[in-house]
């Protein structure tokens, strides 16, 4: 508990250096390339028009109910599909944010364990540029402007939470043992699968105890709680309060562990480079 709050403190106290940082991180990461930050918008658009080609007109897929409304299975895939893509870019760039940084360290002091913010929140960026997208959109396909997208408030804070609490366990993992990345690398694809991203969960009716546990998975919680608000069709998070409960016990122990091994190996970190 007493690492969590110191952890938690330093965010706190350095939140405006978190705020310059992801700033300079996202400049960075195109900065050799001729069209800079928009291949932060390209890349996920294109992924976008591959899944529009498959299964909006070659293999069109059937509507998927929420809430009680049937749902364009497209139109149900984009709305889950730009979380998922910030919520693996965080989770993989985050994990491998301390060991590649560590050098900043002799140029600035600050505590390690904001790294992994400010390249969440670099993320974070362009992705509430790509919700607006999405919901500009979805103005045009009759999914307008509902009281449902105060939601977004929530669930945005709730993945930030998630995200942060997972890269301080898979940063200090990766930086100890460099090949649990590429391990993790690999879970990600697979997890694509197994998120509810590309098919709704609800078709393995027939195997409930299958179901409900690929359910507690936090991230499906978030994709569910977007779509959501997308579509106008609940209040997420109080209509299905045992997933709520589920989600924060999840990450709530995620930042205890993660902060925990954080303070407890930090001082060492430089020894595994």
């Amino acid at each position: 508990m007493k690492s969590a709050v110191r952890v938690l403190k330093e965010q706190i106290d350095h939140f405006y250096l978190i705020r310059r940082l992801s700033f300079y991180e996202l400049k960075s990461k195109n900065r050799n390339n001729y069209l800079g930050q928009s291949w932060e918008l390209i890349n996920p658009a294109i992924q976008m028009l591959i899944y529009w080609f498959v299964f909006g007109t070659i293999r069109n897929r059937a509507p998927v109910e929420m809430g009680g409304t049937e749902v364009t299975f497209f139109y149900w895939l984009a709305a889950g599909f730009f979380i998922w893509t910030f919520c693996s870019a965080s989770i993989l760039q985050g994990s491998r944010s301390i060991y590649t940084r560590v050098k900043l360290l002799s140029k600035m002091n600050f505590p390690m364990s904001i790294i992994p913010s400010f390249v969440i929140l670099s993320n974070f960026y362009m992705h509430l540029i790509l919700i607006g997208i999405t919901m500009i959109c979805f103005q045009f396909v009759g999914f307008y402007v509902n009281i449902y997208y105060l939601q977004f408030i929530y669930f945005m804070f709730a993945a930030l939470i998630l995200l942060f609490a997972i890269s301080l366990v898979t940063s200090t993992l990766s930086t100890i043992v460099r090949d649990f990345h590429m391990f993790l690398s690999a879970t990600f694809r697979m997890l694509l699968y197994l998120s509810g991203v590309l098919w709704p969960l609800t078709m393995l009716s027939d195997f409930p105890f299958l179901m409900k546990l690929m359910m507690l998975n936090p991230l499906y919680y978030i994709i569910q709680g977007y779509r959501a608000a997308f579509f106008g069709t609940e209040w997420y998070f109080i209509t299905h309060w045992e997933a709520t409960l589920i989600f924060w016990a999840v990450v709530i122990v995620l930042l205890l562990v993660g902060s925990a091994l954080h303070v407890r190996f930090r001082r060492h970190f430089i020894d595994f480079l």
